[in-house]
């Protein structure tokens, strides 16, 4: 079964974005490591984070809800495989309704003088549309991102 698993991430779809944040490393990877930062920015525009619970450390987890602007509240689960301050997050991210595949997140962040680039990786999906349903979703979150971590940087 784990070959079968590996093999289908290898061939899987994977979705990569990257942002550039006016902000230096230590303070975006920050802003990824407390409810108190994340439930901020996460969630597409418009959406409303209306749980967020967070252990930040290797195995440890983090649990939360959105909720659409009609109503309807989507709740997702992490467990964190790596942290490694302040340049790499690592962990498995579960949808707990639907019939979409667990994933893989990485999410890395390079000094570039004073600013950070961010590369947020996702894999695997069902199929390109099932990734590109997702494309917008984690755009929208970042655009908060950016936006509250510059905020933080003030």
């Amino acid at each position: 079964m784990a070959a079968r698993n590996s093999a289908a991430m290898e061939e899987a779809p994977k979705l990569e974005i990257v942002r550039l944040f006016d902000a230096p490393p230590d303070l975006v990877f920050k802003v990824w490591s407390s409810a108190e930062h994340v439930a901020r920015w996460l969630g597409p525009k418009d959406y409303t984070c209306t749980s967020c619970k967070i252990d930040f450390r290797p195995g440890g987890t983090w649990r939360a809800a959105i909720r659409s602007p009609e109503g309807a509240e989507y709740w997702f689960s992490v467990v964190y495989r790596q942290i490694t301050p302040p340049g790499r997050i690592a962990f498995s991210f579960h949808w707990e309704q639907g019939d979409e595949l667990d994933s893989e997140v990485t999410v890395t962040f390079a000094a570039e003088g004073n600013k950070t680039r961010m590369t947020f990786v996702q894999t695997p999906f069902k199929s390109v549309e099932s990734r590109d349903s997702h494309v917008g979703g984690w755009n929208s979150c970042f655009d908060r991102l950016v936006a509250y971590a510059e905020q933080v940087a003030a």
